[in-house]
């Protein structure tokens, strides 16, 4: 089985939920890390194209950059956590992904030693 990991990490604010109480609005240096898997490589060599997976994610994380997450969609409506967070740049970003991908796994960090991820099987 093969991986290939790109990292980036973007700036915003949020305020959670939790048990009912919402807590104060403050700030994260989000480190967001997403993982692809699969067992075959194509013709060049290659799982998936780094630059192409670097920009799938700085596609899913642009709106979100330097901004209130309670405020953007789909946070809005939806608790900001960082499960949340990490589910939702998983979805942005299988979209794009080639065929030949069998896993898809985004992790992120709010604090250092703090992550949460979001595993997806890829059926393509």
């Amino acid at each position: 089985m093969f991986s290939l990991q790109v990292e980036r990490v973007f700036s915003a604010a949020h305020a959670i939920v939790i048990g009912g109480a919402r807590e104060a609005l403050h700030g994260h240096d989000w480190r967001v890390r997403v993982t692809v898997t699969g067992e075959v490589l194509d013709d060049d060599g290659l799982l998936c194209d780094f630059h192409l997976l670097e920009r799938l994610v700085d596609a899913a994380i642009g709106p979100l950059r330097d901004s209130t997450l309670n405020d953007a969609p789909p946070f809005s409506a939806l608790n900001p956590t960082a499960e949340h967070v990490a589910m939702h740049l998983a979805s942005a970003v299988q979209v794009g992904l080639p065929t030949g991908l069998s896993m898809l796994r985004v992790a992120v960090t709010e604090a250092p030693g703090c992550e949460a991820a979001y595993t997806m099987e890829l059926h393509r």
